[in-house]
């Protein structure tokens, strides 16, 4: 008689613990100092640790996988909303219940992974966001700099939102299965973050904040300079635009195309009132008249083609 054994791998895991399958996914680039703290942290309250070495130079890969946990490389740097889209494509390939993003530079306390499971686990939320402003913990040791910066993002990102969340930066996430299918990011950069919260509002998923704290001392932020982080914050606020005129095109460009267009046409009706008086045209109200409805034209039909994108986008999707 022939015994069988069965061997527990990657694919049947689920099945032999008879649990949900919680996985973390750490998007890295250049953190071999880190890497290896945080991937052994986070295999204590996790079944699976993936990587994603974003194009690193140094040993961050190496270290990773000789620890055991899953890698998926990216031969060049592509950025953080890249490696983001590879972690949520291994999570799903490997049947995950919940996944679970922490930053690779030692700023997060895997110890809270457990905090940002249980809603999920509990079936309260789709998605739980970690945020650094639900309790004072959370900005303890964040630069004043950096509250105000995350706070003004965070603002212009829940918009008229009225379920408003505390903080649109926070890279501390979970994700439920389901999420896990709906969220389909297309943005490379740290926009990704904001383009996630959209994205979770536009699927209907179910929100929580939890509150995390922050290691700042440890991590790569605190080495970048203040300017640097002004023009990251610039950046981070013209991608939000981008998605929010993408999002509402009609709203945020077809209107105020409206209003420029028919301020042009005041200006014309201006116009040729001076001409029936004086038989003179005045120049700087007839390029004011010409000007505002060009403008306007350019931005009704700009919000047109990006509505129509969407609804084609949509329809495929």
């Amino acid at each position: 008689m022939v015994e069988t054994t069965n061997i527990v791998t990657i694919e049947n895991i689920a099945e032999v613990l008879g649990k949900l399958i919680v996985v973390a996914g750490i998007p890295a680039y250049n953190e071999e100092k880190t890497i290896a703290k945080v991937v052994l942290e986070s295999q204590k309250y996790v079944d699976i640790v993936i990587v994603c070495d974003d194009g690193s130079k140094d040993m961050t890969a190496e270290i990773a996988s000789r620890l055991g946990a899953v890698v998926v490389n990216h031969k060049q740097n592509l950025g953080y909303g890249a490696a983001l889209q590879s972690l949520f494509k291994k999570a799903r390939e490997l049947n995950a219940d919940v996944l679970v993003t922490l930053d690779s530079d030692g700023q997060h306390n895997a110890t809270e992974i457990p905090r940002l499971v249980k809603p999920i686990e509990a079936g309260i939320a789709d998605v739980v966001l970690g945020s650094r402003f639900k309790d004072a913990k959370g900005t303890a040791d964040m630069p004043l700099y950096r509250q105000l910066g995350v706070k003004v993002i965070t603002k212009l990102a829940n918009g008229s939102d009225k379920n408003e969340v505390s903080d649109a930066q926070s890279g501390f996430r979970s994700y439920n299965k389901h999420a896990l299918s709906c969220l389909l990011m297309t943005e490379s950069g740290m926009s990704a973050s904001i383009e996630l919260l959209r994205l979770i509002k536009k699927s209907g998923l179910t929100v929580c904040e939890v509150p995390i704290s922050c290691k700042y001392s440890h991590s790569v932020g605190e080495k970048t300079s203040t300017e640097n982080a002004f023009t990251h914050g610039i950046g981070l606020v013209m991608n939000l635009v981008k998605l929010v005129v993408e999002d509402r095109p009609l709203s945020f460009l077809g209107i105020p195309g409206i209003t420029c267009s028919a301020i042009g046409v005041l200006f014309g009706v201006w116009l040729m009132n001076l001409y029936a008086r004086t038989g003179e045209i005045e120049t700087n109200i007839a390029l004011a008249s010409i000007g505002f409805i060009l403008i306007g034209i350019f931005m009704v039909s700009t919000a047109i083609t990006l509505y129509a994108i969407t609804k084609v986008s949509n329809k495929v999707h």
